[in-house]
């Protein structure tokens, strides 16, 4: 293991193990590894969905099903769904709900952003692909974990261009769709919703005090 672990490997592939939102996740090399700074998307949706806790959820790319599963954590009387496209990767999140004893609420569906071609959410996540592909990674991110789930073009915005104009026939009359960006991508996926007629709804930093996490409702018309 320390071999492996100079050599790059993420301690996560490691143990099998990495914990998210106080929930103890199985991991490998099927999906990227939880990080602490996509808490902050559960942050934002807690505060938007205050007092009006959603009964759907949906998780676009839920790799491990972390988001997911702590979005059911909190909002115990919702269902969601977690979309991947990779097979591998809906595998080890199906074996997490069984983990957390929350496969009675989460379901999961292989397929890419284009297979849902509508729904009623009240609740969405993502955590898209955003790396550009020049952008330097820590030890080991590049050789150890899958790059459908980090680069997205040259300039790390392919996945919002694709994503945000199904938003208005994914998302329900007053729901929020949460998304995590990159540090200083604020801005530019912002123009990309606003061009999608989607309307800001709320920002949330990460622990870096980078704004980590985006929050859009439909616009009007």
């Amino acid at each position: 293991m320390l071999t492996r672990r100079a050599g790059g490997e993420p301690v996560a592939h490691l143990t099998g193990r990495a914990e998210f939102w106080s929930l103890p996740l199985q991991c490998g090399p099927q999906a990227l590894v939880p990080r602490a700074d996509s808490e902050s998307l559960v942050e934002l949706a807690l505060d938007l969905r205050k007092g009006r806790p959603p009964e759907t959820i949906l998780d676009l790319g839920t790799g491990t099903g972390a988001l997911l599963f702590a979005a059911l954590s909190e909002f115990r009387g919702a269902q969601g769904l977690g979309l991947d496209i990779s097979a591998e990767a809906v595998e080890l999140a199906c074996r997490n709900a069984v983990r957390l004893q929350l496969a009675d609420r989460a379901s999961f569906l292989i397929g890419s952003w284009e297979t849902l071609e509508r729904g009623a959410f009240d609740l969405i996540l993502c955590n898209p692909p955003y790396i550009r592909e020049t952008d330097e990674l820590g030890a080991g991110v590049r050789e150890y974990e899958p790059r459908g789930a980090l680069f997205a073009g040259a300039d790390g915005l392919t996945e919002y261009r694709a994503i945000f104009p199904r938003l208005r026939s994914l998302l329900s009359p007053g729901g929020h769709a949460v998304f995590e960006i990159g540090a200083g991508q604020a801005e530019d996926v912002e123009a990309l919703a606003a061009r999608a007629n989607l309307s800001n709804a709320g920002r949330c930093q990460d622990l870096g005090g980078h704004v980590r996490a985006l929050a859009f409702t439909l616009g009007k018309g």
